[in-house]
């Protein structure tokens, strides 16, 4: 859940934005289309500031970065997309299981954090296969096969 305080155009996302790192959408509970669209949806609001559960307020006079937070929020779904053209990019380099796929894409990032990876990727393939963009041999699942159209 969300809320917002229209009178001083303030909106307090919860962990859906966070002021340090991305949401970990994790299914079965996390849907990446849905969070996608939700984004989305914040792109069209008003808001001058959002104040997060974690992290530093994004936009309004504490904003030490000085952020507007719908285009922060452009640059979350544009992230997003961007792990999407990684994962069709693994897929035609051969990486058929999500593991071999997080080994690459986070390569640069702690291993310790590679399981959450796993999470948002396979949220990730998930979507994907759903619009068409990607085959799993059977339901999408953390441990299937995946591969290229």
């Amino acid at each position: 859940m969300c809320f917002a305080l229209a009178e001083e155009r303030a909106f307090f996302p919860g962990d859906h934005v966070m002021g340090w790192s991305t949401t970990v959408v994790s299914p079965p509970d996390g849907d990446m289309n849905a969070y996608m669209a939700s984004l989305q949806a914040l792109t069209t609001r008003d808001d001058l500031v959002y104040y997060p559960t974690h992290g530093a307020p994004i936009g309004g006079p504490h904003d030490a970065l000085a952020r507007n937070p719908q285009d922060f929020v452009r640059t979350l779904i544009a992230h997003r997309r961007d792990r999407e053209d990684q994962i069709l990019a693994r897929l035609k380099a051969g990486d058929t299981t999500i593991g071999e796929m997080v080994a690459v894409m986070y390569a640069d990032v702690d291993k310790r954090l590679h399981p959450a990876a796993a999470h948002s990727v396979f949220s990730h393939l998930i979507a994907m296969a759903a619009d068409g963009r990607v085959i799993s041999d059977g339901p999408p699942s953390p441990g299937g096969r995946y591969r290229s159209p």
